[in-house]
């Protein structure tokens, strides 16, 4: 493999690391079954809410979301700290950069369209330092460290060093000997972020998470986990890199200071920017452990902590990519939306190579310094992690992988929700905070053309409560959606009547006798396939700013030949992709028809009972402008900048919602393949 571009590899993962009701209206009141198995109990909600509905109803929110408190966001000229967030997500507004003379925020911005929940997920990782560093008479605030920071370097060597190398420090310039600055600073942050989730709080009407998020980048991947607490019992002090360089540590961490603490604590951890991790977040690299058991212990750890990933956020979309070697079934053209990293590897004209650098897979790989942002891997995706997950279940006895499908924006402007493209203004503060420098000059920063609004998490839950919510999450009754809230559901099972979307009570029905997305389908008996109920309803948006139709609504299959390669099918199964729709890029302006909502009772015409197989959903709204045509319309077109012509960037998209999926495990199937654990895949022509 070329190392070649180690170097600006490095560079650039520094610079991201830094920027970085169908059940209602059905009229359902079916019993909620368990979504799959779970090695953790599904802890009862002591609160009944008026609009209780045990068919569950559909939430939205946002649980990725930095504030001031972030050390990136504060570089960023952000002064929104988490009471300020979680006022903007539910409904009310914040100042923004541009700063005046004096450094204040001048730009407000208003939240038009409330959440029903949200998490602030301020990095872990140098909390104390971020407050010492911003608050005058500290001891430590006039370090070199600190002085560094406030200064108008963009990438600092001691950032570089925090978030890239194995083996992060803390510094003494800043915490004192014995660190003990820097605990006492922590400690005080981490007070603020849970009193204002907890003030915010308010069972029924809205629900705040007290979170924060696990920031490595190990080597130059990808690392991150957003970490959510159930309740208000929580670790004592987050767990960021520095106490857990790796992902297992993690786990370990939550494991003991939470879940096995006898304090009530709970815990679950989402996953995300796999796009950018090189194999890492998805690694099937266990050459430091020795038996199948101690390698089967850790993928059931992985999965009892992190039972969802997150598909969409502002760094682009994780779900697939095409032209990846060691993935069968043709192309996805919709596998092109959002490729945050094409950037990585285009030329000035914004040409893509004929060949991309493959990621090195097997023993060992999770330990490759030079394996930066520019190697590509099928397990760089989360639909080819979901397919791994059926080999290693064969190999391992544990699908490391069996997680549900959720979205959220990574806003370092405290913006939760604030996903809409035609309003979209950036989520990283002075460096993205006008027309000109929000468009960008260069397609590879994290900031400009090349980020997207992000998404928003979906969740089935029988109220708008903590630990209703939380344990839709647990059970992966969830989905993702690329911003707008469209509702996609899914069951699967034996025995659905091919009329079964002409019922008013459709979803019950299929609650009844099947599982929902997140759940394992049990054993055929003498069914000779699986059929789905697939539902999906569009964004009805508001008054100011209506909702698209849908196009189509899609199934995706997967599952492992015996060759060890990733198979995919994409099925049509309701709506047209024909339908004759299209977008003015002049204008904006929409025209076609589509379609409010969308169901379907799909069988698997080419099932194998002795196969392994995962299916998820996608739905697929109209094509409408992408976030980059609105501002680019906003200029005279000889004054336009440069972004509005660069080639990667579509000037039109069609926004998208995926749903959790379904497993259906084969009992007996190839169940060893050890040669498998050799090979090694990487992008082909693209």
């Amino acid at each position: 493999m070329s190392t070649t571009k180690c170097f600006p590899a490095m560079v650039r993962a520094c610079v991201m690391a830094l920027g970085l009701c169908l059940a209602a209206c059905d009229g359902d009141q079916g019993a909620s079954k368990s979504a799959g198995a779970t090695s953790l109990p599904l802890q009862p909600d002591p609160i009944s809410c008026a609009d209780f509905n045990p068919g569950r109803q559909a939430f939205f929110g946002d649980v990725h979301v930095h504030t001031a408190l972030s050390m990136d966001a504060m570089r960023y000229a952000v002064a929104v700290r988490p009471d300020d967030a979680y006022r903007y997500g539910f409904g009310g507004s914040v100042m923004l950069p541009p700063l005046d003379a004096e450094g204040n925020s001048t730009r407000r911005q208003s939240n038009p369209r409330a959440l029903d929940f949200m998490a602030v997920t301020d990095h872990a990782e140098r909390l104390g330092e971020t407050m010492i560093c911003t608050t005058p008479g500290e001891p430590g605030h006039d370090s070199e460290f600190c002085e560094s920071l406030k200064s108008d370097q963009r990438f600092l060597p001691a950032l570089m060093q925090m978030i890239v190398s194995p083996t992060p420090y803390r510094y003494k310039d800043v915490c004192g000997e014995d660190l003990e600055n820097c605990d006492r600073a922590s400690r005080t942050i981490w007070g603020e972020i849970q009193q204002a989730a907890n003030t915010w709080n308010s069972p029924c009407e809205r629900t705040a998470f007290i979170a924060y998020e696990y920031t490595s980048f190990l080597l130059g991947s990808n690392y991150h986990r957003n970490v959510i607490f159930r309740n208000t019992a929580v670790q004592e002090l987050p767990t960021g890199n520095i106490e857990a360089p790796r992902d297992f540590k993690l786990w370990d961490a939550l494991e003991a200071e939470c879940l096995n603490a006898g304090t009530g604590c709970d815990v679950l951890a989402i996953p995300h920017n796999s796009n950018i991790s090189n194999g890492r977040m998805f690694s099937t690299d266990y050459s430091d452990l020795e038996s199948t058991a101690a390698k089967a212990a850790r993928a059931s750890q992985r999965i009892r902590l992190e039972p969802i990933v997150e598909v969409m956020q502002h760094k682009g979309d994780s779900e697939c990519r095409n032209g990846l070697a060691g993935v069968l079934g043709g192309t996805d053209e919709l596998c092109d939306f959002e490729k945050f990293t094409n950037t990585l590897d285009a030329d000035e004209n914004g040409e893509l190579p004929e060949e991309i650098s493959q990621c090195e897979e097997g023993p060992g790989a999770d330990q490759i310094s030079h394996q930066g942002p520019d190697c590509m891997t099928r397990m760089n995706y989360i639909r080819y992690a979901l397919i791994e997950g059926l080999r290693q279940e064969q190999e391992i006895g544990v699908n490391p992988f069996q997680f549900g499908l959720s979205a959220s924006t990574d806003t370092h402007n405290g913006t939760a929700g604030a996903v809409e493209e035609e309003s979209f203004m950036g989520h990283l503060g002075r460096t993205d905070d006008t027309r000109e420098e929000n468009l960008g000059s260069n397609p590879a920063d994290i900031n400009g053309i090349n980020a997207s609004p992000g998404g928003l998490i979906g969740v089935w839950a029988e109220q708008n409560t903590r630990d209703s919510i939380f344990n839709a999450m647990r059970r992966k009754e969830v989905f993702g959606t690329s911003g707008p809230r469209m509702r996609v559901r899914m069951y699967a099972g034996w025995d659905f009547a091919p009329s079964l979307c002409a019922a008013p009570d459709r979803a019950s029905q299929a609650d009844a006798s099947g599982v929902p997305m997140g759940g394992n389908l049990p054993p055929p008996g003498d069914a000779t396939a699986p059929s789905f109920l697939a539902l999906a309803m569009a964004d009805p948006g508001t008054e100011t700013a209506p909702g698209n139709p849908l196009q189509k609504l899609q199934m995706i299959k997967g599952w492992v030949d015996r060759n060890g390669d990733h198979q995919q099918r994409i099925i049509d199964i309701a709506g047209s992709p024909d339908n004759g729709a299209s977008v003015d890029l002049a204008s904006c302006g929409t025209t076609g028809s589509g379609h409010q909502q969308l169901c379907a009772v799909w069988q698997d015409p080419e099932f194998d009972a002795g196969q392994s197989a995962v299916y998820y959903l996608r739905a697929v709204e109209n094509p409408s402008c992408r976030w980059s045509q609105f501002q680019c319309n906003q200029f005279e077109p000889d004054e336009r900048p440069q972004a509005c012509e660069h080639k990667l960037f579509s000037r039109s998209i069609q926004e998208r919602a995926w749903s959790s999926p379904v497993w259906y495990r084969a009992e007996g199937e190839f169940a060893r393949i050890p040669h498998l654990q050799k090979r090694r895949f990487g992008l082909g022509a693209i």
